[in-house]
């Protein structure tokens, strides 16, 4: 079969043919990256170091999206906060080349932090502050906002409208979304949304000498602040309190936090669960999808996700006897 993918395209030489464009020689060192909704490659440069290329979905984000992205990690990198902006490509720091737009990053080495050590959730949440700091200042004016309709009603409905649901287990799919989001509904519309990372888990920060080093921020968007602080919490109950504290103790350093967002992390939990289901399926026509994600679209993915959604339902239920 023939793959008729837009990236389907953007073969070697394309890519190197595009930083190219930009005034770069390649030395023809090239190696893809972990990255489904983009591509991103280490591209060799001669007589330099690597870059980091970021070719863009097709129609996903506007230019003018694509660029408020560069200007937050811009600004941030102004801050000296260790986000990583793209560089600057001439006029721009967004390009074209054969129909793709591209970015080009420095790269940066290191690993996912260790969530277990308290100290480290601290720094981290020094980070996150900082990050916030800046974002607080001014909204996004063309990135959209982290809300119930997008990441939850409108994934169930893509996904029961394309067929994605198998029929033995739509009832119960629509009786568990359905009770969800109704318990979700209202609940994040009277917290402040600020400028957010929005996708701030663990994969998307480099740890090296103590300091973490953030990417990616290709979802970033408004929304209440706890979006980026709940995905560090790797444990339950009272290892869940030490956790959020810890985090907290470095995030008030430079930023204060509302203490009620924190009944915020099981619906912002519950809405990222039923989004991804979705974009699994939204990108089920990218070949590099069924490759990487082969249990998706089966009978057991889809009784694990109603197991998902109960658990959520449950953890809804018994939110308020939590003590953070």
């Amino acid at each position: 079969m023939v793959d008729t993918h837009p990236f389907a395209r953007l073969s070697p030489d394309v890519v190197m043919d595009a930083v190219e464009s930009v005034g770069f020689r390649c030395d023809a060192r090239i190696l893809e990256l972990n990255s489904y909704e983009n591509r991103v490659f280490q591209i060799g440069i001669e007589d330099a170091d690597p870059v980091i290329g970021k070719f863009y979905r097709p129609a996903r984000w506007t230019d003018e999206q694509i660029l408020e992205e560069h200007t937050f990690t811009a600004e941030l990198a102004d801050a000296d906060i260790s986000a990583v902006a793209p560089l600057s490509l001439g006029a721009s720091t967004l390009s074209q080349f054969d129909d793709f737009r591209f970015a080009l990053y420095p790269r940066r080495g290191g690993r996912a932090p260790d969530l277990d050590n308290l100290d480290n959730l601290e720094i981290l949440g020094r980070a996150v502050g900082r990050i916030h700091s800046i974002g607080a200042r001014i909204p996004f004016a063309h990135r959209p906002s982290i809300t119930t309709d997008d990441y939850g009603y409108a994934s169930r409905e893509y996904l029961l409208g394309n067929g994605f649901i198998p029929a033995d287990y739509e009832r119960d799919y629509r009786a568990l979304t359905d009770e969800l989001l109704a318990a979700i509904d209202g609940r994040l519309e009277p917290h402040r949304f600020i400028r957010l990372h929005g996708d701030c888990h663990m994969g998307n920060v480099l740890w090296r000498d103590d300091v973490p080093h953030f990417v990616d921020f290709d979802d970033a968007r408004m929304g209440p602040a706890v979006q980026d602080l709940w995905m560090m919490l790797s444990g339950e109950g009272s290892e869940a309190n030490l956790q959020i504290s810890a985090i907290l103790e470095g995030y008030r350093a430079f930023m204060d936090f509302d203490l009620a967002e924190l009944a915020l992390i099981e619906p912002l939990r519950s809405l990222r669960i039923m989004y991804h289901a979705a974009w699994l399926g939204r990108r089920w026509d990218d070949p590099a999808f069924p490759r990487a994600f082969p249990f998706y679209n089966t009978g057991h993915y889809w009784s694990q996700h109603l197991l998902q959604l109960r658990d959520q339902i449950e953890r809804l239920d018994r939110e308020s006897l939590q003590v953070y």
